[in-house]
């Protein structure tokens, strides 16, 4: 069964909840902690990004407490314009299907928006727990990649696809 999960949308109050997903055992497979000049850069950022009019970023909610964050944004990739997607679980409330009904909810904001195709998840190849949230949610594995991220970094990711036409 699918634990239920609220996204609400990026506040200036949610400064505090990123700054505990950027704790080492959240980042490892993403290069590591930012530093705090970083973390309140990719606040901005996210904020920007609800105001943007295509795509968001939120705060996912079970049972009333902020337990992470999960969020779409428009890329490039392979010559086509399309929906990125991350999320993040604070370590407390893992396992417990909180990233996949949080994903899933992306996909269905993703595809209501209208506007691109897919939408696609880059999990480090190497981050099983974060490949099976794509499983789970309904993306499909199309393959590894070598990615930047964080910049300067090239890693090893399987590219995840959901299809947002379905």
């Amino acid at each position: 069964m699918t634990p239920s999960v609220r996204l609400e949308p990026w506040s200036p109050d949610d400064l505090d909840l990123l700054r505990r997903l950027n704790a080492p055992e959240m980042t490892g497979h993403l290069g590591g902690p930012e530093t705090d000049e970083q973390v309140e850069a990719r606040h901005a950022r996210y904020l920007k990004l609800g105001e943007a009019g295509s795509g968001g970023m939120f705060r996912v909610a079970h049972d009333g407490v902020a337990v992470g964050s999960v969020g779409y944004w428009e890329r490039e990739w392979r010559g086509e314009t399309v929906y990125e997607t991350g999320w993040g679980i604070l370590p407390e409330f893992q396992g417990r299907g909180l990233a996949a009904a949080a994903a899933g909810a992306v996909v269905g904001l993703a595809r209501a928006e209208g506007r691109h195709a897919h939408l696609h998840a880059y999990p480090s190849a190497g981050n099983a727990p974060s490949n099976a949230v794509c499983r789970r949610a309904g993306f499909t594995l199309l393959g590894e990649v070598e990615f930047e991220y964080p910049p300067g970094h090239l890693m090893r990711c399987n590219d995840w696809r959901a299809d947002l036409t379905a």
